[in-house]
């Protein structure tokens, strides 16, 4: 029986965790978030993979690798993608993987440009301002769907 296997997407300037707006998003690096989900996946005996990229279309070319190598269902923090992609809504759409929205601030507490996403009604769900422990929220939560369907 295969691994189930989870994708997990970070959009633009999530790179630079760590080192940008450190009163927002912390001190905690991307790195330090792959070992934390590395960690969880382990004990879960899951398949996890990692993507991150400061370009639409390549987030959009990720999602579309379902076809070549299909995974179960995907967390996204899409970063900015969120408020202005139509494209990445499509690219979800096209696959019908299900997804969870993760946001390491709480979007809804910022500029009133954020408060829109073009992913969350196409979402299993959306978790937002819990920081890195929104991720595991997300794995935990994505898991039990699985498992229901």
């Amino acid at each position: 029986m295969n691994k189930t296997r989870i994708l997990i997407i970070n959009g633009p300037n999530l790179n630079l965790l760590g080192k940008r707006e450190i009163e927002i998003y912390g001190k905690e690096t991307l790195l330090d978030l792959q070992n934390q989900l590395n960690r969880e996946a382990l004990k879960k005996d899951i398949e996890i993979e990692f993507f991150q990229s400061n370009y639409e279309g390549a987030i959009i070319e990720k999602i579309h690798s379902y076809f070549e190598k299909p995974y179960q269902g995907i967390i996204i923090n899409p970063g900015g993608l969120t408020h202005t992609s139509v494209s990445l809504r499509d690219a979800l759409l096209g696959v019908k993987v299900p997804f969870i929205e993760v946001h390491i601030s709480n979007i809804y507490s910022r500029e009133q440009f954020r408060k829109h996403s073009y992913l969350s009604d196409i979402a299993l769900g959306v978790i937002t301002g819990l920081g890195f422990l929104g991720y595991k929220f997300a794995l935990e939560a994505l898991l039990y769907h699985l498992k229901k369907i």
